[in-house]
């Protein structure tokens, strides 16, 4: 029996039966058994949330609420989180195969998120009085409407929190789709929004599929999109809002380099890697993909990179020991593995891993993987893997000639530099294409805006950035009015 079983979806913050009375088994990564069963979210069902949700917002009462009132709402959210942090940790272990101290980790990282958001909108300003040369506006920032609020399936949890926790903060009412393959801790998060004290009608949480995405991004109802995913599907969902006239914000794909320069330290670079690197088993929209290694440090660096990488534990993500966990999906590992065989194919040289544990015969598992010998043309070095493998790519010459690797890239989403001399760190970070970058380590930093250049994305997550996705401008002009 599965260790989960619902019948019922939050549907405008009411426990509600589907319209469908299909099943759908969530699978175990390390174990292939299945670990839960959910109701199959339909377009029937999008179309309900949706009117739930555009009721709540025609009637006001959370839109209008004084902005301490959502406030207090959120930070009562936050602890009935860290109250059932250790429940929601195992259910992404479970779900997703992450290990199960790195998802304990998300959730305090989560946790920590949303009292950062809290604190970040109380000290907004929503309403300004502006004088100009005709008399005096008031400018107003104001809820954007109806969020689609779309979280992929490599950070269950956190991802999904991105996006529901400023928009229920701005105002807005959500319908969130967690993905269909980790639904679990978004039948928690709904509970706890009931008793946080959300409105009837504000929040939906449909775990779904594809079909049911695509349809919640067209409905008519929908004001807003904020996704996280692949480029490729965030290039339709793009399409879908340029052609409706919809607010977007897309947190996309990246083939992130770390910088390694002709005076890099490696014992600061070495553990950077193994942390930015083979974080969540690669399974990471900002992992440190490419390592770009002056020549001169060439032989050095991959020598004690593959020391570190062989002595990471993989195996049962339910082992607090283990730092690497199997795949989120057997489609995931077949992708992992065809790339893989792309990088042999194309000359690069496998320096360590490149199979499947040997010892793990269950479980979607792939060895975290170097490359070495790789140019940056191929597709290794191009294409998002997703997945535990990282490529080295040697330089030559002067700073220049790494930032040109790093740029090469059609991604632009995070990086790093490792040398010993910090002007010459923020003058190279300076001239990388990328939203976010690191100097001598590997960082995500939730109180900075987050977000991608290039194919990496649209608008940006975190701090009052992130909130002001949510927000939309409205001038009022009063011209017979006093200065």
């Amino acid at each position: 029996m599965p260790g989960y079983d619902y019948d019922r979806i939050l549907i405008g913050g009411r426990w509600t039966e589907p319209a469908s009375p299909e099943k759908v088994d969530v699978v175990s990564p390390a174990t292939e058994e299945i670990v839960a069963r959910i109701p199959r979210v339909t377009a029937a069902d999008v179309d309900r949330a949706v009117d739930a949700a555009r009721e709540s917002w025609q009637r006001r009462e959370w839109r209008d609420a004084p902005p301490d009132e959502r406030i207090t709402a959120v930070r009562r959210l936050a602890d009935l989180l860290a109250e059932h942090a250790d429940d929601l940790a195992q259910r992404v272990t479970s779900e997703m195969g992450s290990p199960i101290t790195m998802s304990k980790g998300s959730q305090a990282a989560a946790i920590g998120l949303v009292r950062s958001f809290a604190d970040a909108y109380e000290k907004m300003t929503l309403e300004e009085r502006r004088q100009g040369p005709r008399g005096p506006a008031w400018i107003l920032r104001e809820p954007v409407g109806v969020v689609a609020a779309i979280s992929p399936w490599n950070g269950p949890l956190f991802l999904s929190l991105v996006k529901v926790i400023p928009a229920l903060l701005t105002g807005c009412s959500v319908v969130a789709k967690p993905a269909l393959e980790t639904p679990l801790t978004g039948f928690v998060l709904g509970e706890l929004l009931q008793r946080a004290g959300i409105p009837d009608g504000v929040v939906s949480i449909l775990p779904a599929d594809r079909d049911a995405g695509q349809h919640l991004v067209a409905h008519p109802g929908i004001d807003k999109v904020t996704f996280t995913g692949s480029t490729a599907a965030g290039r339709r969902i793009a399409a879908t809002c340029g052609e409706r006239l919809k607010r977007v914000s897309l947190e996309l794909g990246g083939k992130s380099a770390a910088l390694a320069l002709d005076d890099v330290e490696v014992d600061l670079l070495v553990p950077a890697l193994l942390a930015g690197s083979f974080y969540n088993s690669g399974q990471a929209c900002n992992a440190l993909t490419r390592l770009v290694v002056h020549t001169s440090r060439h032989d050095e660096v991959v020598d004690a990179l593959i020391d570190g990488v062989k002595g990471l534990v993989v195996g049962d993500p339910a082992d607090p020991k283990t730092q690497i966990g199997p795949m989120a999906s057997a489609t995931q590992r077949a992708r992992v593995e065809g790339y893989i065989e792309a990088g042999r194919a194309e000359g690069a040289t496998v320096a360590c891993g490149g199979g499947r544990p040997a010892d793990l015969p269950r479980g979607w598992y792939v060895e975290p993987t170097v490359f070495t010998g790789v140019d940056n043309a191929m597709r290794i070095a191009q294409e998002e893997i997703f997945g535990p493998v990282l490529s080295v790519i040697p330089f030559d010459g002067g700073d220049e000639a790494a930032v040109a690797i790093a740029n090469d890239s059609d991604y632009g989403l995070h990086g790093a530099v490792f040398t010993a001399d910090p002007e010459r760190a923020l003058a190279v970070a300076r001239r990388v294409e990328s939203g976010t970058f690191t100097l001598n380590g590997y960082l995500t930093n939730t109180a900075a805006p987050f977000g991608g250049l290039k194919a990496s994305g649209l608008g940006r997550e975190f701090g009052p950035e992130g909130l002001g996705e949510f927000l939309e401008y409205r001038t009022i002009n009063d011209p017979r009015a006093s200065a």
